[in-house]
């Protein structure tokens, strides 16, 4: 009889872990709270636009290929991406704007006369970055940081020997300021570490290996937007026979005698031979793990920053925006004191306008534009999100307004807004949190959730609130570690 694995959740992780175990033989089974699949990697559409509502940035993209090679698809069949030529366009009030180019070479250029930083630096830099990433991506990528094979094999040792050098005694601030004679490009470094909702000026130079995969091995964008990933992955999944319940929350894990032996959902129990979490896994043991033993430990960290998002319609076309966009703050240090401290908002935030209209038209009427633009706020501790949210929708308003020298308030023909408290709702993420537990110390490679269970056998755990963490590459990493443990079915 068919070995069977259920899996609950469908977000990114979710999906490539089913296509992983489907292709090891098992029946696979998953349960979705929501009416689609895909989690924060859905999309919304309005008044004739279409937003992709959450990640925005797309990068490692073999680690999606390798879910149709492995199943002897052709992923070009189901999902098609090009590579950027400018990864993002930056601007700062006094007028001051730098491209990103995705040739290292055009980029320092860029810097220097814009900057004036010698591209000796920028090359640097980026060197700086693909060391780390040679020595920690085989560790904390690739592997599990809860076995003892990760520690004592050749890749291993060879990070050993090169600690000093990999980031972790000072912060990304601190180490970037010795590379970087110019404040704003220290700025620009600095904003990698909201990539997984941390703080620069708290979290470990180790986070520096993100620059790496921008500018090294490139970002892209899906031809038909970031949903294409989830809709691609979930055709794929079907075709291997996996089965989706849709609007089926779980209601519990049942364990008998330290083992995972199936669900509790719509009423009823389904049997399995193995459970893989893809739910964030604080609410998972608040809710469908309450009586199990609680890490107690992990559950009390600290969490990462959240997002307040508005999707706007903008009926104008503003040919100086790209695909990706940062409206720096002046004060930088300021703005994330106040998130990650005062856990408020401050008056002149950054703002990411994230424009997929640039490259699919149809995402947008004629001469307009679809603007996913984002802030970083602190997770929900109960702040009053209604005051919070009208007062930085002003603050904004007002950024825009300054800095590319227009009045877009009267542009703005179509609105949604997502907030830490509606995240939560939506994708279960504690306290809305983005990433799961947030980053802002040495430690906290070690203070993520294993990708399996060390007391009850045959659950198992993937996603962005587990080993190794939160993004779409990490995601889909977590889900390949997760597989590799669990033997053919």
């Amino acid at each position: 009889m068919q070995k069977k694995a259920i899996i609950i959740g469908s977000g990114i992780a979710g999906l490539a872990a089913s296509i992983r175990l489907a292709h090891k033989g098992y029946q696979v089974e998953v349960f979705e709270a929501n009416s689609y699949p895909g989690g924060k990697l859905s999309e919304i559409s309005i008044k004739g636009y279409r937003f992709d509502c959450g990640p925005s940035l797309f990068t490692l993209p073999e680690e999606v290929d390798e879910l149709f090679h492995l199943s002897d698809k052709t992923p070009e069949d189901y999902f098609r991406y090009q590579q950027l030529d400018v990864n993002c366009h930056y601007f700062w009030e006094d007028g001051t704007t730098v491209q990103a180019y995705a040739d290292r070479n055009d980029f320092s250029q860029e810097v220097l006369e814009k900057l004036g930083e010698e591209p000796s630096h920028i090359n640097a830099a980026l060197d700086r970055s693909a060391f780390i990433y040679k020595h920690l991506a085989p560790l904390f990528m690739h592997r599990s940081l809860h076995k003892w094979s990760t520690w004592i094999n050749k890749d291993a040792i060879k990070a050993y020997l090169k600690l000093g050098k990999l980031g972790l005694f000072h912060t990304m601030n601190q180490a970037n300021k010795k590379q970087f004679s110019q404040d704003k490009l220290v700025q620009l470094f600095n904003r990698y570490a909201t990539y997984n909702g941390s703080d620069p000026y708290q979290t470990p130079a180790t986070l520096n290996i993100i620059p790496h995969l921008e500018f090294n091995r490139g970002a892209y964008f899906p031809s038909k937007g970031m949903h294409a990933i989830t809709q691609s992955l979930y055709a794929l999944a079907t075709e291997l026979g996996v089965n989706f319940s849709f609007g089926t929350p779980v209601e519990k894990i049942v364990v008998e005698k330290q083992h995972a032996k199936g669900v509790l959902a719509a009423g009823r129990f389904h049997a399995s031979d193995l459970v893989v979490n893809n739910m964030d896994m604080v609410n998972a043991y608040k809710t469908i793990l309450k009586d199990q033993a609680q890490p107690k430990k992990l559950l009390q960290q600290p969490k990462s920053s959240s997002a307040l998002i508005f999707y706007w319609g903008i009926k104008k076309e503003f040919p100086e925006l790209d695909l990706h966009n940062i409206l720096f703050s002046e004060n930088y240090k300021q703005e994330f004191d106040h998130i990650f401290n005062k856990q408020i908002i401050c008056e002149d935030p950054t703002v990411y306008i994230n424009i997929t209209s640039v490259y699919k038209k149809d995402d947008a009427p004629d001469g307009c534009m679809n603007w996913f633009t984002m802030i970083n706020v602190p997770n929900n501790q109960g702040q009053d999100w209604d005051l919070l949210k009208a007062k930085a929708r002003i603050s904004i308003i007002n950024k825009i307004n300054r800095t590319l020298k227009t009045d877009i308030e009267p542009l703005i023909e179509a609105e949604e807004i997502l907030d830490p408290v509606s995240i939560e709702t939506k994708t279960s993420s504690a306290n809305g949190a983005l990433y799961g537990n947030s980053s802002n110390n040495r430690y906290a490679a070690f203070l993520r959730h294993a990708n399996y269970s060390s007391s009850i056998k045959g659950l198992y755990f993937c996603g962005g609130s587990v080993h190794p963490g939160g993004g779409i590459p990490l995601c889909l990493l977590s889900a390949k570690i997760m597989s590799n443990m669990i033997p053919k079915a």
